[in-house]
């Protein structure tokens, strides 16, 4: 079996300024497999993978590729030995195209070094074509949206036709369509000998694809099993120590009497969308990729352009034509893009939470209260349960699931009557979803309205009490919760089988 190791971690520590994020961590990975990485946000899953890609040199502890010992100073290293790695954050150039992105630095060329612009086209649309992507190689990547861009950095790293594949968190912005091709061509990569690293917080995905689980809890390795035979339940002790039950919780409080109400509404993606929220209701947004959630819920908060349509909010109608006017309404907005779109990230927790509603922290003559910020700032890393040794820690040094809380608790921070949560737990570790879902039921329960928008097809059946499906821009259909399983909501968001029923 010795033989079959293609990679081989010995001992591995690395450590950071105060924080040990790697404790002597062991990790093998036979040819032909796909062996899963899980552990919470923090537990030194990304470390050590961006050990393995180059990107960080370990402290201590050896690097074998298969069976002689390597010193991978970059990811340019990496590569050379026959590794790629998919990283949980994007690193695309937006003002480059779909093919120049794929082939960075290593685009065909012709006679006299000119790039073959034909050649890197064509082979461009055969990866597109892997994932049916709908796609010319030469749009911008800054035009497409965040699931487009998770489905190119895939894309990019299986051009290199790699030994070891390391995926993070490849599908946290994918459809369940889009996930499905993902697996079959992680299965071609198999029999065509590749070696897969995955990591997921979708903890249903590793039964399909993982042979071996590795477990690692708080920078140090837990155990190593083989998937068959392994439960969801067993993973998550061995994970964070205790078991967590039904994580996405029940409903409190009933729901009260509409109060938000979209009227056709039209924009660059969207077409005559109509619905209605009511007090304390999470209203489910499901479709494919492409099918125009984000840009309908960026249009409601003044993001983007609603060129036709009205919005009506207790009984008032709506002029939003920014996101100040949007908050100023009541409305907030928890976008899919904590990094680039959400967060200060080179601020400090303290920061980011006051930043949507400065105005309530001014004192006299216009000044930051710093008193009463602080204040807020400290009630909401009690409430949100934000792990921070301070709220002066600055955002970017928080792990993902945490940063996720610190972005729950700026849009808190304005007290909104409607919220719209895009992807609320895109790459967060399950026992942080767990704490996020409790904190929208207790939203809920409080009479706040949340539209809800997910990738993940079990957290909007798991939370939502009544499912829409946006297909190609519109409105596709409607399902109560007791009628809403997976087969339906995918078939009506992918146009297959039967009618989709109107609610």
């Amino acid at each position: 079996m010795a033989d079959d190791v293609i990679l081989q971690l010995r001992d591995i520590t690395k450590t950071f300024p105060g924080v040990r994020a790697l404790d002597r961590v062991n990790f093998d990975l036979r040819r032909g497999e796909v062996h899963a990485l899980v552990g919470e946000n923090g537990a030194g899953k990304s470390t050590l993978m961006h050990i393995v890609g180059g990107v960080y040199r370990p402290d201590s502890g050896d690097i074998l590729v298969g069976g002689r010992p390597v010193r991978l100073r970059s990811a340019h290293d990496a590569a050379l030995r026959g590794i790629s790695v998919v990283h949980q954050e994007l690193s695309l150039a937006p003002n480059l195209s779909v093919a120049e992105n794929i082939f960075a630095n290593r685009q065909p060329v012709r006679l006299g070094d000119l790039i073959d612009s034909g050649a890197l086209e064509g082979r461009t649309r055969e990866l597109l074509h892997r994932f049916s992507l709908d796609l010319s190689p030469r749009a911008l990547v800054k035009h497409l949206s965040v699931a487009q861009q998770q489905v190119l950095e895939i894309l990019k790293a299986m051009s290199y036709r790699p030994r070891v594949l390391v995926l993070d968190e490849p599908t946290s912005s994918l459809t369940a369509l889009d996930t499905q091709r993902l697996f079959r061509n992680m299965d071609q990569l198999k029999a065509e000998g590749t070696s897969l690293i995955y990591i997921s917080h979708h903890l249903g995905e590793i039964f399909q694809v993982a042979d071996r689980v590795t477990v690692l809890r708080d920078g140090r390795h837990v155990e190593t099993l083989p998937a068959a035979g392994l439960t969801e339940d067993a993973i998550v002790r061995r994970m964070v120590g205790r078991t967590l039950g039904n994580i996405y919780g029940e409903r409190a409080s009933d729901i009260g009497p509409e109060y938000f109400r979209v009227e056709a509404a039209s924009g660059g993606r969207f077409h005559d969308v109509r619905f209605a929220l009511r007090r304390g209701e999470i209203l489910g947004l499901a479709g494919l990729v492409g099918a125009g959630r984000t840009e309908l819920a960026r249009a409601l908060f003044g993001a983007e352009r609603l060129a036709a349509g009205s919005l009506t909010l207790d009984g008032r109608l709506l002029r939003i034509r920014s996101p100040n006017e949007a908050i100023a309404a009541g409305i907030g907005y928890l976008t899919e893009d904590r990094k680039d779109q959400g967060l200060f990230l080179r601020m400090t927790v303290r920061d980011n939470c006051i930043a949507p509603a400065l105005a309530r922290f001014a004192g006299r003559l216009g000044m930051m209260d710093e008193r009463r910020a602080a204040a807020f700032a400290e009630a909401a890393r009690t409430r949100f349960g934000i792990v921070t040794p301070s709220v002066r820690q600055t955002v970017r040094n928080l792990s993902g699931g945490n940063q996720q809380k610190v972005l729950l608790a700026m849009w808190m921070g304005t007290a909104p009557k409607v919220l719209i949560a895009d992807e609320p737990t895109r790459g967060v570790d399950v026992g942080a979803k767990s704490e996020i879902y409790r904190l929208l039921r207790q939203l809920a329960a409080a009479g706040v309205g949340i539209i809800l928008i997910s990738s993940d097809l079990l957290e909007v059946l798991g939370l939502a009490d009544r499912i829409l499906v946006m297909r190609q821009g519109r409105i596709a259909g409607a399902f109560a919760r007791s009628e809403a399983t997976e087969e339906n909501v995918i078939a009506c968001a992918s146009g297959v089988g039967q009618e989709c029923p109107s609610g």
